[in-house]
């Protein structure tokens, strides 16, 4: 079994060590930090009290709260198959915290830096009988120390794209041992089968199984109850959702609004910032009001519907996007990339975006479809609020249309539901395969 590098060690360790000192300009680092520190003994000490030796433990990692909604949709269906099994969590993102802590698992905590020390201590400790990696967040040092403890190692929703750093030098070469500690995979797609045999995983281990992403969102908007609050804010007007929008996307989109409002005056309009600070919400302000808008309102002030609603809290996007007649996905005019475009889809509703949407496959399904609308680019005829504006308004005016894109967005969802349980029915046959090995 390989080992990682005198390289990858190195530069894990420098991390490490300045990740105290980089927490002091960057909040982000700091919230990741600070509770990473003490990881190792909280896990350790909870395998002390509360790991059965005689049950099979599956550990799961996710990076951030995108993956962990892919791995809860999987865990839900290993669950099901194996509920005598005992089900670990793991992240390495402060974002994805709220998640861990609401997971159906005995333990969920932060993952300690990958580290050797910290890695084989863990593994003494919890013992499991599967390490899974959850799309491309494979920490080399843990894969391969966990490979060679008799741990199976294994990827779900495993994508890569054309472009990633992953592919090129020196990432590749540091990050190659860890994927050929991979002992089975369940990519999202072809390309990415392909594109994981490059990175080191063993060809052969590699099954095309879908992206349980699917399952995830369809779950998450079934459980959404006809009478929640939320939906209100849509209902009785043309009301467009905008989610997860960065300031780029906020200028298109309020001026495309200021020019429909003169021939649509009932068209309303929802933003939901990514980042909700109050120096964001009060930037929105200001546009508003240049743009000649009526003054946003602001979601925990809300009654009931308004012209333009801006969402000053998190937690809710899936759930407004329930409330539109159509739905915005931002991050395709900046380098954030292209956020995700499934929830609104999976109410049935069609989507714009920015024109940075090349990374998401999702994106390209979508439009391959036709259920989606792309927004030019620099060097196009018209400008992006501009190309906005004609869609907008066509959703408006033409209802078949618009009925008839969001039910193909729809399909789109369902064509994708059941990869969960085809990744959870992998993971079942590797444990069942192996266990009792103590």
């Amino acid at each position: 079994m390989p080992s990682t590098s005198w390289g990858y060690r190195a530069i894990m360790r420098l991390g490490a060590a300045l990740a105290p000192v980089i927490g002091l300009v960057d909040r982000k680092v700091a919230d990741g930090h600070r509770p990473r520190r003490g990881a190792a003994d909280r896990l350790a000490a909870w395998a002390a009290v509360r790991r059965d030796a005689a049950r099979p433990l599956a550990w799961f990692h996710a990076a951030s709260v995108g993956e962990g909604l892919q791995a809860e949709s999987v865990l839900l269906e290993l669950r099901r198959l194996l509920p005598d099994c005992q089900l670990l969590f793991t992240h390495f993102s402060p974002s994805a915290e709220p998640l861990a802590r609401r997971l159906a698992v005995d333990a969920a905590d932060y993952l300690p830096y990958d580290l050797p020390g910290a890695a084989d201590r863990l593994l003494a400790a919890l013992a499991p009988d599967l390490l899974v990696f959850v799309k491309l967040d494979l920490w080399p040092e843990l894969a391969t120390r966990a490979a060679r403890s008799g741990t199976t190692v294994a990827l779900v929703a495993a994508t890569v794209s054309e472009d990633s750093g992953r592919l090129r030098w020196p990432a590749r070469a540091l990050l190659r041992a860890g994927y050929a500690a991979v002992g089975a995979a369940g990519a999202v797609a072809e390309p990415d089968a392909r594109r994981l045999a490059q990175l080191g995983v063993a060809a052969d281990r590699v099954r095309v199984l879908g992206d349980p992403r699917f399952d995830s969102v369809a779950a998450r908007v079934a459980a959404v109850r006809p009478d929640d609050p939320l939906l209100r804010f849509g209902r009785g007007a043309p009301t467009l959702v905008a989610g997860s929008t960065w300031p780029p996307d906020e200028a298109v989109l309020l001026d495309a609004f200021a020019r429909l409002r003169v021939r649509r005056p009932d068209a309303r309009l929802v933003v939901v910032p990514h980042e909700p600070t109050e120096e964001h919400l009060r930037a929105v302000d200001r546009r508003a009001a240049r743009a000649g808008l009526p003054a946003p309102l602001r979601l925990s002030a809300a009654d009931g519907a308004a012209p333009l609603l801006v969402v000053d809290r998190v937690g809710v996007l899936a759930t407004l996007y329930g409330a539109g007649t159509m739905a915005y996905v931002g991050g395709g005019f900046g380098r954030a990339g292209l956020h995700s475009v499934l929830e609104p889809a999976a109410w049935g509703v069609p989507v714009a975006f920015g024109p940075r949407w090349r990374k998401s496959r999702d994106a390209a399904l979508l439009l391959e479809a036709g259920a989606a609308v792309a927004l030019g680019g620099p060097g196009g005829f018209r400008s992006p609020s501009e190309a906005l504006l004609e869609q907008w308004e066509s959703w408006v005016t033409d209802e078949a249309r618009r009925a008839a894109q969001g039910g193909r967005a729809l399909e789109v969802v369902t064509r994708g539901v059941g990869a969960a349980w085809r990744s959870a029915e992998m993971l079942a046959g590797l444990i069942s395969s192996r266990h009792p090995r103590r």
